[in-house]
């Protein structure tokens, strides 16, 4: 389904799309930040702390990681202080561009079992599946954070894959 050299790309993507998005968020004020737009999670701040809990609780299952406190509710809340979301974000971007670099083509096969807190179920999913899902939850969120910082007058970066910057 995926290749090792998919992952490799995408990790570049999720870097380079955290830096722009971190970028234009980092100029917005506490209050700014945590203003309600209206996004499932509400504001910036949490949507981008949501997708940290996230990349946590994958790569907790992939590259074991140590696992993300807490459950997908309060996953908005995994960090509040801004400049340690900052720091985090770029230890697990860095993080992640590791683990896609050490991928094989065996790495992304066969299944992969774990306790989904979410549907309260134990699950069990191609890990093609699921890496796959990895990186398009990521996007998914980041379109929204990518949207609420438009409508607050920011400007991050192009969101197509094309237009990813050599050298990421």
């Amino acid at each position: 389904m995926i290749t090792p050299e998919y992952c490799q790309v995408m990790s570049r993507y999720n870097l380079w799309q955290n830096k722009s998005l971190y970028r234009e968020t980092d100029v917005l004020t506490d209050a700014e930040r945590h203003a309600d737009r209206g996004a499932f999670f509400g504001s910036v701040q949490r949507t981008l702390a949501h997708i940290l809990w996230g990349d946590t609780m994958w790569m907790s299952r992939f590259d074991g990681w140590a696992a993300a406190e807490g459950g997908i509710k309060n996953s908005d809340e995994m960090i509040t202080n801004w400049d340690e979301m900052k720091s985090a974000r770029r230890a697990a971007d860095k993080k992640i561009c590791d683990w896609a670099g050490r991928l094989d083509h065996d790495s992304l096969s066969g299944e992969l079992s774990w306790y989904s807190g979410a549907i309260k179920a134990e699950m069990c999913k191609p890990v093609s599946l699921l890496v796959t899902q990895f990186f398009n939850h990521q996007t998914h969120h980041r379109g929204q954070v990518h949207a609420m910082l438009t409508a607050a007058g920011r400007t991050p970066d192009a969101t197509d894959l094309p237009f990813m910057p050599d050298g990421i």
